[in-house]
């Protein structure tokens, strides 16, 4: 995890649009008399002080009456594609804004963008999760008022971020394909707290001989209570079943008309 791969020391934090922020966390050692070093492990309160930011940005997301996903995946499992299409698709039903987190470049923002929703980009460095006061100082640059469903857009890691809330309604976990039947055996943790599985680029299932039911009975062995989806944007499967899921708990929270952001 993150106390490993020092991946929780992060020097550069940037938010676009021209906007930087600094975040750093510090391990640290002390001498003792005997002159041996002693090692203070601080993840432990790192996740404590998250965890309390997380709460915050969930009260303010309940008050404002906003459904917020918290969307995790590997690199190159369709998270960005399935995304570009839901904040299309909705955007005449629903106002939808997305934050998106990369170690660098702005462009899976940019492919958001063009959706004509609002879209945050938070460029971690060296940091391969998102955290919650990120996502505090991202919202800031959001009329929440104007604000239906707030996308997360995480950055590609399975490991990391399953320990950093970020003060999202429901975490959502995709594996392609492409990827093999038994990423949820490999990636346990990450896929127990799942609130909804999705697989990915379902269209190319035969292609790579993807054994279906092998798949959904490891979703089910790893996370029995998750829902799980099964869609390719590419090729538009499975969305109706993906936008039902979302306008059922969008619905649960405070509607804004279509266009208030106009």
């Amino acid at each position: 995890m993150c106390q490993d791969c020092n991946c929780s020391v992060i020097d550069d934090i940037s938010i676009h649009h021209h906007h930087h922020e600094h975040h750093t966390e510090h391990h640290h050692e002390h001498h003792n008399h005997n002159g041996h070093h002693t090692h203070i492990n601080v993840h432990e309160s790192i996740l404590l002080k998250n965890d309390q930011i997380a709460q915050n940005n969930r009260d303010l997301f309940k008050d404002k009456g906003i459904f917020v996903l918290n969307v995790l995946s590997s690199p190159g499992a369709g998270k960005t594609a399935l995304l570009e299409r839901t904040l299309t698709d909705l955007k005449n039903q629903y106002n939808v804004s997305a934050i998106v987190g990369d170690l660098a470049t702005d462009n899976d923002a940019i492919r958001l963008g063009n959706s004509g929703a609002p879209v945050i980009q938070i460029n971690t460095g060296q940091g391969c999760h998102l955290e919650a006061m990120m996502i505090a100082k991202a919202t800031t640059k959001l009329n929440l008022n104007k604000v239906n469903l707030l996308i997360i857009e995480n950055v590609g890691n399975l490991v990391c971020p399953a320990a950093y809330d970020l003060g999202e309604s429901l975490r959502v976990v995709l594996f392609s394909v492409t990827e093999g039947e038994d990423k949820p055996l490999k990636y346990p943790t990450i896929f127990k707290s799942a609130d909804l599985v999705i697989i990915t680029k379902i269209d190319l299932a035969e292609v790579v001989e993807f054994e279906r039911e092998k798949a959904l009975m490891n979703i089910k062995k790893v996370a029995p209570g998750a829902n799980i989806l099964e869609v390719s944007a590419k090729r538009s499967l499975g969305l109706e079943n993906w936008y039902e899921y979302l306008s059922k708990h969008i619905n649960q929270y405070k509607v804004i008309p279509v266009g208030f952001y106009q």
